[in-house]
């Protein structure tokens, strides 16, 4: 399996949707987008920040773990930090796999295990 993390503090661009291996039947993407209203009250954007090292690590980790419970072939993450506005991305994801079950599978605990487990934290900008 190959996995490919990166952190940026530039707008994400996704890398293009290329493979080679003919077995892929499942293409997965997430795109985590900043909503206008964090905790009831409108927001210019998130502002993220994160211990890299730890986060690439842990990120590396989580990973193999999940890629071994559900088989994928290939892992693309990408985090931005920093200040992202409204409509933005902060997080891209995407899972080539066999099949699309367990790139499903792979995707929804790979994001709660992100949430709970790396180094990354989520600060709002309140208007006032």
């Amino acid at each position: 399996m190959k996995t490919h993390i990166a952190f940026t503090r530039a707008p994400i661009v996704p890398p293009a949707a290329t493979t080679t291996a003919r077995e892929i039947g499942a293409v997965l993407e997430f795109s985590g987008v900043v909503r206008e209203s964090e905790n009831g009250q409108k927001i210019p954007g998130l502002r993220y920040e994160a211990y890299e090292p730890m986060a690439r690590t842990q990120l590396e980790k989580i990973c193999a773990e999940l890629s071994a419970k559900h088989a994928c072939e290939e892992i693309w993450f990408i985090h931005r930090l920093d200040f992202v506005p409204v409509g933005e991305a902060s997080l891209f994801i995407r899972i080539n796999a066999r099949h699309r079950g367990p790139a499903l599978a792979l995707m929804a605990e790979l994001i709660d295990r992100l949430k709970a487990d790396v180094p990354v934290w989520k600060i709002s900008d309140v208007l006032h």
